[in-house]
């Protein structure tokens, strides 16, 4: 287990089954938001690792709302997926990669931003 908490932020509710079911499996807790006015308030009184953010949500577009949970968590990685897919496995692995160990990623990948 990794005893991290992801914030998941998807307005449809059968996506976000599936990506609670699989980043459960891997070993974290999944703290859901539907929505840019929850996601924030999760995040500003929540403990939480790492945000999972759909790109396209009904009520704000992932990029704005990215810039809002960066105003107030900085130090958090976000990470901006569009739809679910056949790369859904891959890029869940290299989240929890990443938030496994964010030095090595950081040197492996150079000056990405999350």
């Amino acid at each position: 287990m990794s005893g991290k908490t992801i914030l998941c932020v998807e307005d449809q509710l059968e996506h976000m089954a599936r990506l609670t079911y699989m980043l459960e499996g891997i070993g974290y807790e999944v703290m859901p938001a539907s929505n840019a006015e929850q996601a924030i308030d999760l995040l500003a009184n929540q403990p939480v690792d790492g945000v999972l953010l759909e790109y396209n949500l009904t009520d704000a577009a992932g990029t704005a709302l990215r810039a809002q949970l960066k105003a107030i968590r900085p130090d958090i990685p976000v990470l901006l997926f569009e739809g679910i897919g056949a790369q859904t496995p891959l890029m869940l692995r290299f989240f929890d990669a990443y938030l496994r160990n964010p030095e090595s990623a950081e040197h492996e990948l150079g000056d990405l931003e999350l």
